[in-house]
């Protein structure tokens, strides 16, 4: 098993050059199958992490978080970015603090929103979002083995234009980001707007539904792509439509398109 060093760098190397996906599993068995796939790296998924748990995204406390974390890294040899939500914290000292417990979890890295769940005010005032990010970058260099920050503007995820959210990009690079990440670009331009916001820096897009390729996406400059919870969303719809069928129709016609027991033992064999 790589040390968490070894990862870290590994990491930052995926970052350098090309394209690259890093998909989203919610517990052991997802991310040792997504590893047996080749996939290079994995994130976490706080909404997938959540809904298997029984709950639903940002209901998680941090404790957990941080045990679901360090479970993950420990279960296998590629690097785990963390989906860290918005640090669990609102002020800068406390983000920091928690960047350097997911760190001691083991992540090769992290991402932090600037969503501070305020129902009246959902993204936080630029110059704390920026001193936010600020802080976990400090956090990051003081543990001093290199692990990648990303940092996230939701603004187009809350339906907001896409300029003031490229502002905020480049200001999260500014102060210390590795990589810049905007949920809820969709067409080729935004993303390529995006894009050349953070240049050098690099993009990681989300891919929650049918839409660009990843050859696409290469073309555009994307560096990173992640999915998010929609691996977790299209498991729980597979288990949802069969549950279903047997619950309403007493039929079991779904459960043909199951994996067999013999394809889930070979991506799981050590």
């Amino acid at each position: 098993m790589p040390t968490p060093a070894e990862k870290r760098a590994r990491f930052r190397q995926l970052h350098a050059a090309g394209c690259f996906v890093i998909p989203n599993p919610w517990d052991v068995g997802s991310a040792r199958m997504l590893q047996a796939m080749g996939f290079p790296a994995i994130a976490s998924t706080s909404s997938g992490m959540a809904w298997s748990s029984g709950r639903i995204d940002n209901e998680v406390p941090l404790e957990d978080a941080l045990a679901h974390l360090a479970v993950l890294a420990d279960a296998v040899d590629v690097p785990l970015n963390a989906d860290f939500e918005n640090g669990y914290a609102d002020a800068p000292e406390g983000v920091a603090a928690n960047v350097g417990r997911a760190l001691a979890a083991g992540v090769a890295g992290l991402s932090i929103e600037d969503m501070s769940r305020d129902p009246g005010k959902p993204l936080y005032d630029t110059a704390l979002a920026v001193e936010r990010v600020a802080a976990a970058r400090a956090a990051v260099d003081a543990e001093g083995t290199g692990a990648v920050l990303v940092a996230r503007a939701e603004g187009v995820l809350l339906g907001q234009p896409l300029a003031p959210t490229l502002d905020r990009l480049a200001a999260f690079a500014e102060a210390g980001a590795d990589c810049l990440y905007a949920p809820g670009l969709k067409t080729a331009e935004d993303i390529a707007a995006a894009v050349r916001a953070v240049s050098p820096r690099p993009l990681n897009v989300l891919m929650g539904a049918p839409g660009l390729t990843v050859a696409q996406l290469e073309d555009l400059g994307v560096r990173r792509i992640s999915v998010g919870g929609a691996l977790a969303r299209a498991a729980w719809g597979g288990f949802l439509k069969a549950a279903r069928e047997i619950a309403e129709e007493g039929r079991f016609d779904a459960l043909s398109q199951a994996a067999t027991g013999a394809e889930l033992k070979a991506l799981l064999k050590p």
